[in-house]
């Protein structure tokens, strides 16, 4: 499909056409075609969101305490929240998959499509400069951030889990990792949560901890 759609899908036009092909272009493609992937873009994307939105936070919300900013960036910046904006710009129509990578999944994981918004991020950066990047940024996650503000004070997703299950009484409750993947700098965790050896949900994340509090939320979604 044309990346022309995309582009004013995110409201942007690239000089470099190049740049934009390259974030969309997954490891198994690139590998299949003996290109580059989106990897180092997705690497300097993770960085340049990270301050993008810690910047937004610590100027539009001057009154949360430091603890409360970190929670609300990571309840944002996440892999969860970054689907979202690529399902919302159809990212998963412009993607460079390798042959064995669309015939297991056709649009693309969340973790690809996730990987593949922090890529953009970083094209766009390097082709028009931070104020491109900034803008895309946080057009598209200020409402989450809105929201992750107002409840940041209320208790985590394992949290409220584990009360909705242990109201009739004691149970096991258990995380347990199935996988870890992606590259060195941009590791990614899948993590199970179980109720008394029953499978509940499964939830990804940077971090053992974040895959448990995406597994916990999507449990809790289901029940």
């Amino acid at each position: 499909m044309n990346k022309e759609e995309l582009e004013k899908n995110i409201g942007y036009t690239f000089k470099n056409k190049e740049l934009l092909n390259q974030a969309l272009t997954h490891t198994s493609y690139a590998y299949e075609n003996g290109i580059e992937s989106n990897e180092k873009l997705e690497f300097l994307g993770d960085s340049i969101l990270e301050f993008i939105s810690s910047n937004y936070i610590y100027t539009t919300y001057p009154n949360l305490k430091e603890g409360e900013m970190t929670k609300v960036r990571a309840s944002v910046v996440c892999e969860t929240s970054l689907h979202k904006v690529a399902k919302k710009h159809n990212f998963s129509d412009f993607l460079n998959l390798g042959k064995s990578e669309r015939t297991t999944c056709k649009g693309g994981r969340p973790a690809i499509l996730a990987d593949s918004v922090e890529a953009v991020i970083a094209a766009m950066y390097i082709d028009g400069g931070l104020q491109y990047a900034e803008k895309f940024i946080i057009e598209n996650l200020k409402d989450d951030i809105e929201i992750a503000v107002h409840h940041v004070g209320e208790k985590d997703y394992k949290t409220v889990l584990q009360e909705m299950l242990q109201v009739h009484g004691n149970v096991k409750i258990e995380y347990n990792v199935l996988r870890e993947f992606g590259p060195d700098h941009a590791k990614q965790f899948e993590v199970e949560v179980r109720c008394n050896n029953k499978l509940l949900a499964n939830g990804t994340g940077k971090s053992k901890k974040l895959a448990e509090m995406d597994a916990a939320k999507k449990a809790i979604e289901v029940l």
